[in-house]
């Protein structure tokens, strides 16, 4: 039986790859070079190239079609590296697809049930996150409070089980994307507040259909912002 390549390999092959798209050397529409080719580069196997390439699919950053080879579909934010390491995007994005499915359902939920206790607690997060874009700071934290406020107000502690589970996972997530925020512009970091509200003034509407489409929207343009220019 053929023993399956150690992760390591595919890790450190998927690495380079996406560092060499980063920097432009294989640029958006770019054709990858064979798996024969990339086999002899890194002095590996067949597949070994394989699973690092379909880690880049499953990321979204190339797109493999028969006849045609892999090409690149997407080039993440050159600024990611200076915040995460290159191994943990496909977590964050994996966290960000989760999110957009969960929370958006938190929010629906939230607008049908939140009481006036709930809608201060979720009023007072924003106004914390306000504050933040005034000073320039990250509030990580914060953000993540205005998620969890949503998720309470929804009256369905599972809801706020599992965001609380991935805490860790969502602040991290939070603090590159709100990193990458303040090294781009004030206005991104507006556009995101912006977001937020949306959320907010829909939980307050009484509105799940555009609560939830708030919801996902925000989380799937964090995730953009990151993975797509």
């Amino acid at each position: 039986m053929t023993e399956r390549p150690s992760t390591v390999l595919p890790d450190r092959i998927y690495a380079d790859i996406l560092t060499r798209i980063i920097e432009g050397e294989f640029k958006e529409g770019d054709r990858l070079p064979t798996e024969n080719e990339l086999a002899e580069r890194f002095t590996t196997s067949r597949p070994t190239i394989r699973e690092a390439l379909a880690r880049l699919r499953a990321d979204g950053i190339v797109v493999t079609r028969h006849g045609s080879g892999t090409t690149v579909a997407k080039r993440p934010d050159p600024n990611v590296r200076r915040f995460a390491p290159l191994e943990t995007l496909s977590d964050i994005q994996r966290c960000y697809e989760f999110r957009s499915v969960t929370e958006a359902g938190a929010a629906a939920l939230a607008a049908l049930k939140a009481d006036d206790e709930d809608l201060t607690r979720i009023d007072a997060a924003y106004e914390a996150l306000q504050e933040v874009v005034k000073v320039q700071q990250l509030g990580a934290k914060d953000d993540f409070q205005f998620h969890l406020a949503i998720a309470r107000a929804s009256k369905n502690p599972f809801f706020v089980t599992v965001l609380s589970f991935i805490e860790e996972q969502a602040t991290f997530s939070m603090n590159l994307s709100r990193n990458l925020s303040l090294v781009k512009s004030a206005e991104r970091q507006r556009l995101v507040q912006q977001e937020h509200l949306a959320v907010l003034e829909a939980i307050h509407a009484r509105d799940p259909v555009r609560a939830r489409e708030a919801m996902r929207t925000h989380l799937e343009n964090a995730r953009d912002r990151m993975f797509g220019q």
